[in-house]
């Protein structure tokens, strides 16, 4: 356990140095179409999600696991807060919320930023599905674990910090030795601005968040405990998605 431990250390050591660091780079050169008006009118940038992508990034590279592992982990954080990121620039005039809302346009010929997002981190979780598990159900139920956790973290971000405390109370419990270390690390780093209302972490970093928590899901449960996750998170977003229904009748952001 203290081995475990000390890796874990490392990992997200590591998430939170590059992930302070691109932060403070970024906010260096600010740009107009990364600020936003959050809540409680105060503009905010969302430099803290790119800079939680490449933490999360980094930390899960250094860690020891097997190479399946470390390559699903750093391909669903990345993937995830790609497209995230395009939903972030592409969609911010975009009034619609809700898997719904974009799947309906998406059946009526019009791709939305929000349709990316969804299909990509889909396809996403599928692909470290196939790095995690052997089987077809399995690696099924790994994707749906794996998106479904990255659209949790999501829903959270509507206040400041929220989705920081998400990621913190969702990895704490697999912490030592796995890869829940890196988006601890690196959400972390970025804690005390999101709550000082200087950043948020936008699609872009709480999607990144949210995958890395799902893969670390995932490597430590069979299939009885994939399907319990999976049942629990598709319910979650129903239940998300009706929220964001109302939530898009008001202009906050955060």
């Amino acid at each position: 356990m203290g081995a475990a431990l000390s890796r874990a250390v490392k990992s997200g050591a590591v998430a939170a140095v590059v992930a302070g660091g691109v932060y403070r780079a970024l906010r260096a050169r600010p740009r107009p179409h990364w600020q936003r008006t959050n809540h409680a009118g105060r503009s905010v940038d969302l430099y803290a999600g790119p800079a939680a992508v490449l933490g999360t990034a980094a930390g899960a590279a250094v860690l020891p696991l097997p190479p399946r592992t470390r390559c699903a982990t750093v391909l669903a954080v990345l993937a995830a807060g790609g497209c995230g990121a395009y939903d972030d620039l592409a969609g911010a005039d975009d009034p619609r919320r809700g898997f719904r809302a974009h799947l309906g346009a998406l059946r009526d010929g019009e791709v939305t930023s929000g349709a990316v997002k969804l299909l990509g981190i889909g396809a996403a979780g599928l692909a470290a599905g196939a790095l995690l598990k052997e089987r077809p159900v399995d690696r099924v139920l790994a994707a749906v674990v794996i998106a479904g956790t990255a659209h949790l973290v999501n829903l959270t971000d509507v206040r400041p910090a929220a989705a920081a405390a998400t990621v913190l109370a969702l990895g704490a419990p697999g912490l030592p030795g796995g890869p829940a270390a890196a988006p601890m690390g690196a959400v972390a780093a970025l804690a005390a601005d999101d709550l000082a209302e200087r950043t948020m972490l936008g699609d872009t970093g709480a999607h990144a968040l949210g995958a890395a928590l799902g893969v670390a899901i995932v490597t430590g449960r069979g299939r009885a405990g994939l399907a319990a996750h999976a049942a629990g998170l598709v319910a979650a977003a129903v239940y998300g998605d009706r929220i964001s229904r109302r939530i898009a009748r008001t202009p906050a952001d955060h």
